[in-house]
């Protein structure tokens, strides 16, 4: 089996493969200060729970945007998995060409996100990933990655209200079923669903027109679902996008450091097979 780790700046998901199939699954608050053993004990009991073995966890992959938390969860997976994680980062192959000025800008979780969206749905195609931020992410019909866009995440543009108005609340986030409220929490719930939904699909708009080009839409990430209801340009919502690009990388790399050891034991060609 296959743990995968997904750290975003407010949430981490993980999830468990049993060969291509998701078998668990869980969401947790991104702590930051955290210990090596709080991790480990909780991931483990999360395993317990639900009825899975830890020795049989053959790999670990992960893909983080918060570095403090990177060696937390390195350790984590050798105490507690006995495996050497494998961090989504420079020199892990992905199969996909990162074509803008400075790759290393780019989420780890941007990369995984395309590489899954390009395997699942064919490119040239978009993913609007709803998390702290909204990013949108172009991927050509080569799987190659493009660029894309950092919008500010519907948690954020709330708390902002709440933060900086004195006589604003906090609100849930959802569609209030009309955009001209009668009240304070149905004038914020519109202003902030209705506007995410028309942002979205405004720029997804903008996006086609700078491809010139058809584009399937995927969303994924923690609003996806009641965003995606109301827009007219999301195509597929994919809760686990992530993961399963997660999964991918990592059998990739397993397959290249199979081929890297059969070509080393092999040692190089004969004189008689050059010529």
């Amino acid at each position: 089996m296959l743990l995968t780790v997904d750290v975003g700046n407010t949430n981490t998901v993980l999830g468990v493969f049993r060969d291509e199939e998701l078998i668990a699954n869980w969401r947790l608050t991104t702590a930051r200060v955290q210990t090596v053993d709080e991790y480990g004990v909780l991931t483990r009991n999360l395993f317990t729970i639900a009825g899975l073995d830890v020795s049989a966890i053959g790999g670990v992959i992960i893909s983080s945007v918060v570095p403090p938390m990177n060696w937390t969860l390195a350790e984590m997976a050798r105490i507690y998995f006995d495996q050497k994680a494998l961090f989504v980062e420079a020199g892990v192959k992905t199969g996909m060409a990162v074509l803008v000025d400075n790759p290393l800008e780019v989420g780890a979780d941007r990369i995984v996100n395309g590489v899954a969206a390009f395997h699942k749905y064919g490119g040239p195609c978009i993913v609007v990933d709803f998390g702290t931020a909204i990013t949108f992410d172009v991927i050509s019909a080569k799987c190659e990655y493009l660029g894309g866009v950092i919008a500010p995440g519907l948690g954020i543009a709330s708390e902002a209200l709440f933060a900086r108005a004195a006589r604003l609340p906090r609100v849930e986030i959802k569609d209030p079923g009309r955009v001209i409220g009668t009240n304070t929490v149905s004038h914020m719930q519109a202003g902030l669903y209705y506007g995410a939904v028309d942002m979205v699909d405004g720029m997804l708009t903008r996006i086609k027109t700078e491809m010139k080009t058809p584009a399937t839409v995927i969303a994924t990430g923690g609003q996806a679902p009641l965003v995606a209801k109301g827009s007219k340009q999301i195509q597929h919502t994919d809760e686990f996008l992530t993961l399963t690009g997660l999964r991918l990388i990592w059998e990739k790399n397993q397959a290249a450091d199979a081929q890297g050891k059969s070509s080393a034991k092999s040692g190089p060609p004969s004189q008689a097979k050059k010529a």
